[in-house]
């Protein structure tokens, strides 16, 4: 496959990296020399410095016979008008953007049609930010939750601790805890080290357990593993940007919400639209105003402006002064692995709910999603297997007789609107959605691979 990206930060890098492989002609475009040319030495792709909205240097990058282009500079603009140039001069036929302002994510249905403005797939990081928050809300106590197959089945990861029926027993004591509720534990990581988990092992505290199931036995299936979280009621945010306005509009009929942010006109915008949150002008790190507002009851705490140690250092306060949870919006990846699992809860990335939701629509195959996993270290994928005895390698086999990449795990199989838990016996039929678990990201493409029928498939 011919991919041009547009943009060399965090997000375009990763991108390339992800994709960067025999099977794929990447090339790279940024005004950041310096950048391209550390990419370059790294990786199998090729680099262009300049605009990448510029017809010139897209016709340098080869977008005449570009199979995707993928425009994720910083700016929206930018990203805009280079798929409309690629559409226009070059018929690239995919294109997708990264838009962030949510003035055009609101109007998308408008905005971005083939006779406007032609971008078939747009990626928003604060709408998936958002929804990522919503589902960890939905399901206290879990580190990550990843639905799939329209919500069927969801992938979920959990730390187990003392107290859980399952922690201190073997796998295989989960059929006789919930012996009407099937569910398969796909990977264990013990002190950052990824288990493969069989029958005899042993969960222990401390574990993160990552298991798949039916999304309705999420609930039951955590109970195993941790005593189950009251659900949040008193929930404090900080920053009233479009995902701290969206969060506290989506929970202000059901929870207590309250909204500290220091800029006055927003403070003041954020009041005209909430009916029922409490819109607080000040600053989170203030001791005394989050004395004044409780802050021993708050059983969340989400810190979501654009200023990572703003939010970190607001969330470590809260913690200390009596909050029950804290989750927060961090740009920095090298954030993300230092604070997750500390004082603080959660750690979010924008830039990688971005890279999971583009990883989705730039794999080869019919993989109908990928979700990312343990910071960017692991990942979840749904695809459906095509073909038949003849021209597939995984129709008609069982799961046992797959050629699968070490660590790679086949937890569900969706058929026709029926979740199944995967087993060694189980027959993978044709257009099965099938959601597997790969303790490294590196393995997808052997994935991808396996599970593309043969060229004489018709």
């Amino acid at each position: 496959m011919k991919i041009i990206i547009l943009g060399a930060g965090q997000v375009g890098s990763t991108l390339a990296e992800n994709l960067a492989n025999g099977d794929n002609d990447i090339t790279l475009i940024d005004d950041n020399q310096e950048q391209l040319n550390k990419l370059q030495d790294k990786h199998d792709l090729r680099v262009l410095k300049g605009n990448g909205a510029s017809p010139r240097i897209l016709r340098e990058a080869g977008a005449s016979d570009a199979d995707l282009l993928v425009a994720v500079t910083q700016s929206d603009e930018h990203n805009m008008v280079a798929c409309q140039i690629a559409h226009t001069l070059f018929n690239v036929p995919t294109k997708i953007a990264r838009i962030r302002n949510p003035d055009y994510v609101r109007e998308r249905e408008q905005i971005f049609q083939t006779s406007v403005l032609p971008i078939d797939q747009i990626i928003a990081p604060e709408v998936l930010v958002k929804q990522e928050i919503l589902r960890l809300i939905n399901y206290p106590g879990a580190l990550q939750v990843s639905h799939f197959a329209d919500d069927l089945v969801s992938l979920v990861s959990v730390k187990a601790y003392y107290g859980g029926p399952l922690v201190g027993y073997p796998i295989s004591a989960l059929k006789d805890h919930l012996p009407h509720i099937e569910a398969r534990i796909v990977a264990i990581f013990r002190q950052e080290n990824a288990i493969i988990p069989q029958g005899s092992t042993i969960i222990e505290a401390g574990d993160e357990v990552f298991f798949i199931c039916a999304t309705q036995h999420i609930k039951a299936m955590m109970s195993e593993l941790q005593r189950l979280e009251k659900p949040h009621k008193r929930v404090m945010i900080v920053g009233g940007g479009s995902i701290g306005m969206g969060l506290a509009k989506d929970l202000e009929e059901r929870c207590s919400v309250k909204i500290i942010e220091r800029d006055a006109q927003k403070a003041d915008r954020l009041a005209e639209n909430l009916t029922k949150t409490l819109v607080l002008k000040g600053d989170a790190s203030d001791q005394e105003l989050l004395f004044e507002e409780h802050i021993e009851n708050i059983d969340l705490f989400l810190a979501l402006t654009s200023d990572d140690e703003a939010n970190i250092m607001s969330a470590l306060l809260a913690k200390r002064l009596g909050a029950k949870k804290a989750i927060v919006l961090v740009q920095r990846m090298a954030y993300l692995h230092l604070i997750q699992g500390g004082t603080i809860d959660i750690a979010l990335s924008p830039q990688q709910a971005t890279i999971s939701a583009l990883s989705s629509h730039v794999r080869k195959g019919d993989i109908l999603k990928v979700a990312s996993l343990k910071q960017g270290l692991a990942e979840g994928i749904e695809v459906v297997a095509h073909g038949d005895s003849d021209t597939s390698k995984v129709v008609g086999k069982t799961v046992k007789e797959l050629k699968l990449p070490q660590g790679a795990i086949i937890g569900a199989i969706v058929r026709d609107e029926n979740v199944i838990i995967a087993h060694k016996s189980t027959v993978i039929c044709e257009n099965d959605r099938v959601i597997l678990f790969a303790n490294d990201k590196k393995q997808i493409n052997e994935i991808e691979k396996l599970f593309q029928p043969s060229m004489f498939f018709l």
